[in-house]
């Protein structure tokens, strides 16, 4: 791994799938508001693919290894997204009951009263029917719950596309800017390289060595009395 890209990268890909999974976890389970994932997605891939470098300390380039640092970087945090996603959406997907809406339990019988559903694509299908969104799936060609599911899960890789394709832009854009903003390398002796200057009023001597050329000075005469 350390021919394409430096551990500082797999260690920030690391970091990136933590961010991930806080995202994720924070906007779906916890506050459910979706759209605030793609949003955090081009930040999150922003920092990822800057810090891979930064971890990395490629202060001395070359740019192409500082460019597969944060695309790496980016991916792996944009992967770790798209499963996310997916993994959540599946698991509200197949393991929702309809309730309360659907299969609501009768306190004196104790038995199921209409209207009902089965659990997973049929409840699903049946929420989206009872928020009226009916004529919008007729016309998207979704006629019963295998036709919805198909196109559930049609868009739901998109997203997951998406995010993916978005972070990893994301973190080629960090790692640019890490390109452009890092600090100047370092040499042994531990001060910044800096380019050499020339000096006028110095000359190299047979030895080698620099040495300053001073102009003689005239005697200072006494003021006459």
């Amino acid at each position: 791994m350390s021919r394409f890209v430096d551990r500082g990268a797999v260690t920030a890909a690391y970091v990136g799938i933590g961010m991930a999974i806080t995202i994720a976890v924070s906007f779906i389970l916890i506050i459910p508001i979706e759209p605030i994932i793609w949003l955090l997605t081009i930040p999150s891939g922003l920092l990822i693919g800057y810090y891979a470098n930064q971890r990395s300390d490629r202060r001395a380039g070359p740019w192409s290894r500082i460019l597969r640092n944060g695309v790496f970087a980016g991916a792996v945090t944009g992967l770790a997204f798209a499963a996310l996603i997916l993994l959540l959406k599946a698991i509200f997907f197949f393991a929702d009951t309809g309730y309360p809406d659907f299969n609501r339990l009768d306190p004196n019988t104790g038995r199921i009263v209409p209207p009902t559903c089965s659990t997973g694509a049929d409840c699903v299908y049946a929420r989206y029917l009872a928020l009226g969104r009916g004529p919008e799936l007729e016309a998207a060609g979704v006629t019963d719950p295998a036709s919805f599911s198909a196109l559930y899960w049609a868009q739901q890789f998109t997203v997951a596309g998406t995010l993916l394709v978005a972070t990893t832009a994301a973190g080629l854009g960090g790692a640019l800017i890490y390109g452009v903003a890092r600090p100047k390398p370092a040499v042994p002796g531990g001060t910044l390289t800096t380019p050499a200057i020339w000096h006028p009023k110095s000359v190299t001597t047979h030895s080698g060595e620099l040495s300053e050329r001073i102009p003689a000075r005239s005697p200072r005469r006494s003021p006459s009395a």
